[in-house]
């Protein structure tokens, strides 16, 4: 069986949504998420591929975590990203919480509630940013803040792809209840331009996620390090746009992704809003690009 890393999609840190581990964060903690990112990034791409079958894709992610716990080194990504948790003192917990998630992907195609695709988000985002938490060595009382961007940063990615994810995929994270109390089905997600059926829900389903954000917003102001604010507080804002774009945009129809300029200009924005109050509140932070 060849490496999985040899079946991804070519898709990248610097085609995600949101940053990954960008220049903000410092250099000593950005090689280490760099690393978690590249095994889930290939985890991800084996539960999306077009032509594997269940029984193939099961049998790549259960390989990946056996090199992610030292039980063979077949994964490079596994074995690499086990050596570099292991030299910070960190376990394996995060990344295996998310390949709980990528398994989900292969065998559940429908949500039936909003509760059912929280506790998908459970496993397929939440992690991540507990992981980055950990990493930087903040406290857990950041968790429940970091959950809820986590949650909301996914089923924006959802909603943004419900339509690719359905034709693609025949995969539908949009809640089966939701589409039903709004007069449609998952076949709505199959045509070339949204019924004003499924936009009504798609909306509804929106405002539902921007709560999440009011949850999160607080998130950027408790955490110690000032790089690892200054990130939050761009992902924070980036996802608020996001939710603009969805409330007033068809997306099976039109673009409801941020162009480069609008990301930099918005990461700019709030990077620098978020680095003017810890100054003010905190006196001035450390932000020396060396490790400290």
């Amino acid at each position: 069986m060849t490496a999985s890393a040899e079946l991804r999609s070519g898709k990248g840190a610097g085609d995600e949504n949101f940053p990954v581990a960008s220049f903000i964060i410092r250099p000593r903690y950005r090689a280490l998420i760099l690393a978690f990112y590249e095994f889930v990034r290939v985890a991800d791409d084996i539960a999306d591929h077009a032509t594997l079958t269940e029984q193939e894709k099961l049998a790549r992610l259960d390989r990946l975590e056996a090199s992610l716990l030292g039980q063979n080194d077949d994964e490079p990504q596994g074995a690499h990203l086990r050596d570099v948790l292991a030299a910070r003192g960190l376990p394996a917990v995060h990344a295996q919480h998310l390949l709980c998630a990528f398994r989900q992907d292969v065998t559940k195609l429908r949500y039936d509630d909003w509760d059912e695709l929280i506790g998908y988000c459970q496993y397929s985002a939440m992690p991540v940013g507990r992981f980055v938490l950990d990493v930087h060595g903040e406290s857990q009382a950041t968790w429940a803040a970091s959950d809820a961007l986590c949650a909301a940063l996914q089923i924006i990615n959802h909603l943004q792809d419900c339509g690719k994810d359905y034709r693609a995929l025949n995969r539908v994270y949009v809640p089966l209840d939701a589409m039903a109390a709004g007069g449609t089905d998952v076949n709505a997600l199959g045509q070339a331009q949204a019924s004003p059926a499924l936009r009504q829900c798609l909306r509804g389903l929106t405002t539902r996620t921007a709560t999440l954000l009011a949850q999160s917003r607080p998130l950027a102001g408790m955490v110690g390090d000032a790089r690892l604010a200054m990130e939050i507080a761009t992902i924070q804002a980036l996802a608020e746009r996001l939710i603009g774009l969805l409330l007033t945009r068809d997306p099976l129809s039109e673009r409801v992704h941020l162009s480069k300029t609008a990301m930099l200009t918005t990461a700019l924005r709030a990077s620098a809003s978020t680095l003017t109050r810890r100054l003010f509140s905190r006196g001035a932070p450390s932000f020396s690009p060396v490790s400290r």
